[in-house]
């Protein structure tokens, strides 16, 4: 068995491996008959695209995924794997309150991976830009001993200034746009050998960001945003600390879906706390003047104070504050 995704004793030419295929051929596959966002003066094909930026600036992020600890794909076909690359950076794309323009992927696969796998993948990652306005303009495809997804995401400002995490203030108002909890209690649905609630586990597999509330968040004068990918608790002290201010999370404030409590009362677990600390959402944290109203599609969640750290209700948090990378 070559890979963890051949069956076992394959043949040893595979006509539908990437390696029988080709780096040129799967790339020609990957980009055939797809079509590119207006922002682009030249796509794939070349030794590199050509992108237009209508007011010279460009927002640029990326984010790479791993097998094994991103994503599984006995969890999540390589469709939703793709949709939930492309999502994951187009967030913090929008999280900016930039416009998404454009994509650049790379792929790093062991040579019998199933062209299906690919395709699957690039079906998705299409679909995820589609959905946000934007598309694929280039990237590079590598043999390697796992299947590793590397995405980076390039939005437009439009003549707006950056809306970065340093940006509160005392008295600023806390909002939030998009859903939280869902995909924690989909990981949690999963890691007990289940497959449903499809509400929950879908939401694990694909997030569903609120790709035009970050444009809107600018336009209404948000003084600072994040994406809330580690968590709300986490991520508000990532805000917090970037801005040298406190945030105190009012918890009757804090959405938390009726669907959310049934799953957490199957399993013996706090649907509060998937809400508060679960990441992978990828929904919208902002801080607004007090003398603003909050966009529609925003709930107001807290205040900025003066202080530090982050507070739910006056009180630390007991218990882990979200997702952190290399924690053990």
């Amino acid at each position: 068995m070559c890979c963890r995704w051949c069956p076992p004793d394959p043949p040893t030419s595979d006509p539908g491996s990437v390696a029988e295929l080709g780096e040129f051929g799967l790339i020609a596959r990957i980009t055939a008959g797809r079509g590119l966002p207006p922002d682009t003066v030249l796509g794939p094909g070349d030794d590199a695209a050509v992108l237009a930026a209508a007011d010279g600036r460009v927002v640029v992020t990326t984010d790479v995924l791993v097998e094994g600890v991103h994503f599984r794909l006995d969890w999540s076909t390589p469709h939703q794997v793709g949709r939930k690359a492309v999502a994951a950076n187009l967030a913090d794309v929008t999280a900016m309150g930039a416009v998404p323009i454009a994509l650049v992927v790379g792929l790093a696969m062991p040579g019998c991976t199933p062209v299906s796998t690919v395709d699957g993948l690039a079906a998705g990652m299409w679909e995820e830009a589609g959905q946000a306005g934007a598309g694929i303009v280039g990237g590079d495809v590598v043999s390697s001993a796992e299947l590793v997804v590397s995405v980076t995401a390039l939005g437009g400002l439009r003549g707006r200034a950056p809306v970065t995490r340093s940006g509160a203030r005392p008295g600023d108002v806390l909002g939030l746009c998009g859903r939280l909890g869902w995909a924690a209690a989909g990981l949690a649905v999963l890691r007990r050998g289940f497959r449903s609630p499809l509400a929950v586990v879908g939401a694990h597999q694909v997030p569903e960001p609120p790709y035009g509330a970050g444009p809107q968040a600018a336009t209404a004068g948000a003084t600072a945003m994040i994406d809330i990918s580690d968590g709300l608790l986490a991520d508000a002290g990532h805000l917090a600390e970037a801005s040298g201010v406190g945030i105190d999370i009012n918890s009757a404030a804090v959405p938390v879906a009726g669907r959310l409590v049934e799953v957490a009362s199957a399993l013996g677990a706090d649907a509060r706390h998937w809400v508060l600390t679960g990441g992978e959402d990828h929904a919208l944290l902002a801080c607004f003047p007090a003398d603003v109203a909050l966009p529609a599609g925003w709930t107001e969640l807290g205040v900025v104070l003066q202080g530090r750290g982050v507070t739910v209700d006056g009180r630390p948090y007991e218990g882990p504050g979200g997702w952190e990378h290399f924690a053990r």
